[in-house]
């Protein structure tokens, strides 16, 4: 069961724009350098909770990814998960995808409340505020993108890494 896992990286995308092309190969990637991605389609199994699996898996990841795309800011479940992310103060690194970051403004979630969608703005707005990478996909090597996706988001585990140890050794160590 997925929800009790601790996952390096989960990765935040809009399946129809993405599950078949970067989310997957960034996924499959992650694999290969024996990382733990979280990515719904492969990661959850029958029987989980969708909701409560999904936001475990966000509480118990080190870094997110989110994948921006052309219908991205349509899906309730992709700004849910976004920000769910911020909140938890994860480092969060946006991809780019056919979008540019001037493009992330909430358009609208049919019967979503004002609170949430107050929510969403402020997770856009952070996301669009944040360096990440910009991908075309119609001219980009998708080479070049895992690569450096990749590189980018294991330069920011080791960061986490680095952090969780100071905390432990100089904070949390018990005083003899």
């Amino acid at each position: 069961m997925s929800e009790m896992r601790p996952w390096d990286v989960f990765i935040n995308h809009r399946g129809v724009d993405t599950k078949r092309t970067i989310a997957s190969l960034l996924y499959d990637r992650l694999i290969q350098l024996n990382l733990r991605p979280f990515l719904d389609n492969r990661s959850m199994e029958a029987g989980d909770k969708l909701v409560q699996s999904i936001a475990s898996a966000i509480r118990n990841s080190k870094v997110g990814v989110a994948i921006f795309s052309p219908r991205y800011r349509e899906s309730y479940f992709c700004l849910q998960e976004l920000a769910l992310m911020v909140e938890a103060k994860k480092k969060v690194i946006p991809i780019f995808f056919d979008v540019e970051p001037s493009d992330l403004r909430v358009v609208g979630c049919a019967g979503c409340p004002p609170r949430e969608m107050l929510r969403f703005r402020r997770a856009l707005e952070e996301a669009s505020y944040t360096v990440g990478l910009t991908f075309d996909s119609s001219s980009g090597n998708w080479s070049d993108l895992v690569r450096t996706a990749s590189d980018i988001i294991l330069k920011n585990l080791k960061e986490e890494e680095n952090k969780e140890t100071y905390i432990r050794q100089t904070i949390l160590q018990p005083v003899l």
